[in-house]
């Protein structure tokens, strides 16, 4: 059972790796290039997974990134999760590290200066303001003890896990990310849990019955999620058995905000490995109900659970409805879920041709963007096995495996253009976290991916098509301070959309708070109106394309 999904038959994945549905315009190029910057700007950062021999099972699974704008200067700094060595065994110090963005490409290593240079062994990231104090905060999942970081708004952090009441949960926590699920105006924080493990009770897993491999989840008993509720006075309570969310079968490694029913009160989903994913319907009342296998979203189109890990979830067709993409592992192929009015979801990956691209990918980190600006969100995969022995068990998979890069050219269907970007982006890695963010404030969307005890990488996005933007940054007033779960819908002449403020999504990795609507050349936003989680719906007409602005509840564009 537990060699099950490495040995599993190579007839389907002999398929043949099909690309895409290329429809109309395919031969044409993106409009777009991602360059890899990650030198020029200054990121020196290998991750360190601890990994010495013994194949403990956290060694295979980080580690995640984040854009934030922590200074609050209005340019994307960079964070990267790190782990270090376990205990016994010391070559070198290793914490995560924070670069502040200079504003001219370049980014300066602030870990120190901001105290963050402490070592635990991190998964993910989970950004957002969570004491209103106009000062993003920073929480760390991690084995063990996870990390929250009181943001001082004066260029330091300080660890603030024991006072805010979250100290004693301890686990091997994976993606994270801050949610307003009563809409009290204070954000809340849901954090994933994979399988109940320690070093004591690693269990020996081999291709071969001689040489030791990283298991399967199917090896270890599950764990439950936590929700922690903002009382609004920097701590918070554990409220997961109340709200409806306590389940020890589950084995999470991807979190998303997903209002699917568009009742403007946020909605989880959950992807598990080996177990059945979760959706959780808000009931407004401080409780959830899990809806998932109504919703067909538990399981694959055959009724079985696959290894759900990465997940975003938007309007991918600017039809008003959600969509879910969850990345799984090879011969499985990507979920690309698209909602309906009635709450039911349909499976469009093999239809939309994804479904054949992804079948012999591993993926991780995947998230929705407008990569061209053309109005349309394409979805980004990036992939890598979790053993490196993999080739010698599967010779069709390798451990390093490229990106998945899906431009949308409308009707659901999809192109996969990695390849047309710089041999850097489209190279083989092992992948895991993902996120996306203007981090050279020129209106298209930058990307950041980490490998596993490897570096990582930084791709600018150079736009060549033309095409038109604005950026909306959201700051609340009676909603938290974010935005977060705020839907800003927009329409520009014949075209419309819609576009939700959230953290977490991906991979143990958080993008970029503001907004980015794709306009192609489009020369202004003629209507766009924000439905605050307040309650509170504002409208403004007549948004010229290049602008930034900022959009304060109750106040205006300031």
């Amino acid at each position: 059972m537990l060699r099950r999904r490495f040995l599993s038959s190579l007839g389907s994945a002999a398929a043949g790796l099909g690309s895409a549905t290329a429809g109309a315009g395919a031969d044409l190029g993106p409009g777009f290039r991602l360059v890899d910057a990650t030198q020029a700007a200054g990121l020196r950062f290998v991750h360190n997974s601890g990994a010495a021999g013994r194949k403990y099972l956290p060694e295979t699974l980080g580690p995640g990134c984040a854009f934030l704008d922590y200074d609050a200067d209005g340019w994307q700094d960079i964070l990267l999760v790190n782990s270090t060595d376990w205990p016994g065994r010391s070559r070198m110090r290793s914490t995560l590290k924070l670069y502040r963005n200079n504003r001219n490409g370049t980014f300066t290593d602030v870990t120190k200066a901001a105290g963050l240079d402490i070592e635990m062994y991190g998964m993910g990231v989970a950004v957002a303001d969570y004491d209103n104090d106009g000062y993003p905060d920073i929480f760390i999942s991690c084995v063990g003890q996870s990390r929250l970081f009181h943001n001082t708004g004066r260029g330091r952090f300080v660890e603030v896990t024991r006072s805010a009441g979250l100290a004693g949960h301890e686990g091997l926590s994976t993606s994270a990310m801050w949610v307003d699920f009563d809409r009290d105006g204070h954000l809340d924080l849901l954090v994933a849990n994979y399988v109940r493990w320690s070093p004591e009770s690693d269990v020996f897993c081999s291709f071969d019955g001689k040489v030791k491999s990283y298991c399967t989840p199917e090896a270890y008993r599950g764990a439950t999620c936590w929700l922690f509720r903002n009382r609004g006075n920097g701590t918070f309570e554990d409220v997961t058995a109340k709200a409806g969310l306590l389940d020890t079968s589950s084995k999470s490694l991807g979190v998303a905000l997903a209002d699917y029913d568009n009742d403007g009160w946020p909605d989880l989903f959950i992807a598990n490995d080996t177990q059945p994913n979760k959706l959780y319907r808000n009931q407004r009342n401080g409780a959830f109900s899990e809806v998932a296998v109504k919703a067909g979203l538990a399981f694959s189109e055959d009724g079985r659970a696959r290894a759900g890990m990465g997940v975003d979830a938007a309007d991918l067709d600017n039809s008003g409805l959600m969509s879910i993409a969850v990345t799984n592992f090879d011969n499985e192929m990507l979920g690309l879920y698209r909602g309906s009015r009635s709450g039911a979801f349909v499976d469009l990956a093999q239809k939309s041709g994804l479904g054949m691209t992804t079948r012999r990918s591993l993926g991780f980190g995947c998230f929705f963007f407008d990569a061209d600006l053309d109005g349309r969100l394409d979805l980004l995969v990036v992939n890598g096995h979790i053993d490196e022995s993999i080739s010698r068990a599967r010779h069709d998979v390798t451990y390093a495996q490229p990106p998945h890069l899906f431009l949308n050219t409308g009707n659901w269907s999809f192109r996969d253009v990695a390849p047309l970007m710089s041999p850097e982006f489209a190279a083989p890695k092992v992948a895991r976290g993902a996120a996306y963010g203007d981090f050279d404030n020129d209106g298209d969307l930058d990307v950041l991916v980490t490998t596993n005890n490897g570096p990582a990488f930084l791709y600018r996005n150079d736009v060549t098509n033309g095409n038109h933007w604005v950026r909306v940054k959201l700051t609340g007033t009676k909603s938290n301070r974010d935005g977060i779960g705020a839907v800003v819908r927009y329409e520009a002449g014949d075209m419309s959309g819609a576009r939700t403020v959230k953290s977490g999504s991906s991979y143990l990795s958080q993008s970029e708070l503001p907004l980015t609507l794709g306009l192609g050349r489009r020369e202004k936003v003629d209507r766009l109106t924000v439905a605050w989680p307040s309650g509170r719906t504002e409208e403004y007409k007549g948004i010229a394309s290049g602008r930034r602005v900022e959009i304060v509840e109750g106040k205006g564009l300031i």
